[in-house]
């Protein structure tokens, strides 16, 4: 009697890209690992590489052994792009040149934490919903103006998904294996690796400012939450000042020292980025949205929105229309 063949486990390349931790790496390879143990098959196959196929330094002396190099010529149904800040890469451009011919050809492709400025850098995140971790919001928005920026902790979108990483990876790893089995696998998943409750993607990151090791900064914590909660009436850069109990120019280091902005010109940044996700993906018009954001007229928010990003929110749409259409 023939032997009876299941389905074929789902082929999952996680590329590794220093700087990576055993915290980062470990909820990807766990889930996916306990998946096939709690169901009684193999429902995934993974394997771990790295650019150079060298094995991959996690922090404290531990290494994860890469199975291969990255090449064209990986093939997958599953790609996830994992690494946890940037440092310089050699051989860049042909890294990047296979990343593109390889998430050509791969139906599900992914990026966590500071893997989704690899996957922006390879053109491939262009016209997403992009889950980007706070530390490098302001500049993933300022050099890849054709994503559109997330604060969520992870966003799925068509054929991408991306996670801004730490405590979120397991949320994200399991929502995504949710994509493809039953929610009772999951929940025994997420008992086994200690997870309470499942989080969605809709929960926004939480942005913990650091002044020293150890010492949060709840001021400038304070006042971001503050500006995310007054889009439509923005508040003064006196009034938030106040509010948090610290001077103008109190606020005003703070922003310089950490975000590289002044309160204003970054309060504006986020009233843009917000204007922009709406202008891609509501239906609300111009004159609606530029309303929402905080601005008095449409002249001031076409003028404000050209400047940032080149086009006018008109041909924002229309742009945004014309390459979903293709």
């Amino acid at each position: 009697m023939p032997a009876v063949v299941g389905p074929q486990p789902l082929r999952v390349v996680i590329a590794l890209i220093a700087p990576c931790s055993m915290s980062g790496v470990g909820p990807v390879i766990d889930t996916l690992r306990l998946a096939n143990e709690i169901d009684g098959n193999a429902l995934y196959a993974w394997q771990t590489v790295s650019p150079d196929g060298r094995d991959v330094m996690l922090g404290g002396g531990a290494t994860l052994k890469a199975q291969a190099a990255f090449g064209a010529d990986i093939e997958c149904d599953w790609l996830i792009v994992l690494s946890e800040g940037l440092h310089p890469l050699g051989g860049q451009r042909a890294f990047l040149q296979s990343l593109t011919r390889v998430a050509s050809s791969t139906p599900l492709v992914s990026g966590i934490h500071h893997g989704a400025w690899w996957l922006a850098s390879a053109g491939l995140l262009d016209g997403y919903r992009v889950a980007v971790n706070w530390d490098m919001a302001q500049q993933f928005t300022e050099q890849f103006e054709s994503c559109i920026v997330s604060q969520q902790i992870f966003e799925i979108d068509r054929d991408r998904a991306t996670c801004c990483g730490g405590q979120a990876t397991a949320d994200f790893m399991l929502a995504m294996i949710a994509r493809h089995h039953n929610r009772e696998l999951v929940e025994r998943i997420a008992d086994a690796l200690g997870v309470t409750a499942l989080r969605s993607g809709d929960e926004r990151q939480r942005i913990p400012y650091v002044t020293a090791p150890g010492e949060r900064h709840p001021r400038l914590n304070d006042a971001l939450q503050l500006m995310e909660a007054n889009i439509e009436e923005p508040l003064a850069s006196d009034e938030i000042a106040a509010l948090v109990g610290i001077s103008r120019r109190q606020l005003e280091r703070l922003f310089k020292q950490y975000l590289g902005a002044m309160p204003a010109k970054y309060y504006l940044n986020l009233r843009l980025i917000k204007a922009r996700t709406q202008l891609q993906r509501s239906s609300q018009s111009v004159v609606q949205i530029s309303l929402a954001c905080g601005f008095a007229s449409a002249a001031h928010f076409s003028n404000a929105y050209r400047e940032r990003f080149g086009v006018t929110p008109r041909e924002e749409r229309r742009n945004w229309i014309e390459r979903n259409a293709r």
